[in-house]
């Protein structure tokens, strides 16, 4: 199937309120033109250098996400323009993203990147963690960065009982911090395989690649 086809067949199977970033990293700008044609705007990167030599070339109302683990020292390459910031997993990130945030005048949107899989090479804050940084003096002065919401991601496997458990703990977590931070409206977790049980367990935003675009190459 085309890529325009598996978008359509994707958006049937999401509900209206839950939002599909389209990851496209390593896509060349042709496919990314084909499912911008056939109606998606919202693409996600885990590169900041791809990310950017596509903003320039590709149409400018497309919203690009930052999806990958990000490092401190290239948010000011993309903080002219980034929609969504999906990984920010350490207080001193989110300091680093405000700065330039300041900078170019903007107030950049976060979610913060929880830990609920089982494999340690997932990133990604723990319960204290979390609440330390929304419960501090400083990020009550940050002014160039709003948390939209919280990201996870669950194990890599074919146990989905497992998988459920990590998301019901997420959207857990999420209402506990609504107390705190009452304007939250995103719980982005999901991807290509395991989207359909995210969205049952309460995911907002779900980010699917491969069944968009096809297998990658990373050669």
């Amino acid at each position: 199937m085309s890529i325009a086809e598996n978008l359509k067949k994707i958006a049937t199977s999401i509900p209206k309120h839950v939002t599909l970033v389209a990851v496209s990293k390593t896509k060349p700008n042709e496919d990314l033109l084909e499912a911008y044609k056939a109606g998606q705007r919202i693409f996600g990167e885990n590169k900041v250098q791809e990310m950017t030599k596509k903003w320039e070339a590709l149409p400018n109302d497309i919203e690009w996400h930052m999806i990958g683990h990000l490092q401190r020292n290239k948010v000011k390459y993309m903080a002219e323009f980034v929609s969504l910031i999906h990984g920010v997993d350490s207080f001193r990130l989110l300091k680093e993203i405000d700065k330039q945030g300041a900078k170019h005048n903007r107030v950049i949107s976060c979610l913060l990147q929880m830990h609920i899989a089982e494999e340690d090479t997932k990133f990604g804050l723990d319960k204290e963690e979390l609440h330390a940084i929304v419960n501090s003096d400083d990020f009550k002065t940050m002014q160039n960065i709003e948390i939209k919401g919280l990201m996870g991601m669950a194990t890599l496997t074919n146990n989905e009982d497992q998988i459920r458990k990590e998301f019901k703990s997420l959207k857990t977590i999420y209402h506990n911090l609504e107390k705190t931070l009452p304007n939250l409206d995103t719980l982005s977790m999901g991807m290509s395989g395991d989207f359909k049980i995210a969205i049952k367990e309460g995911s907002t935003m779900v980010r699917i690649g491969s069944s968009i675009f096809g297998s990658r190459n990373y050669s």
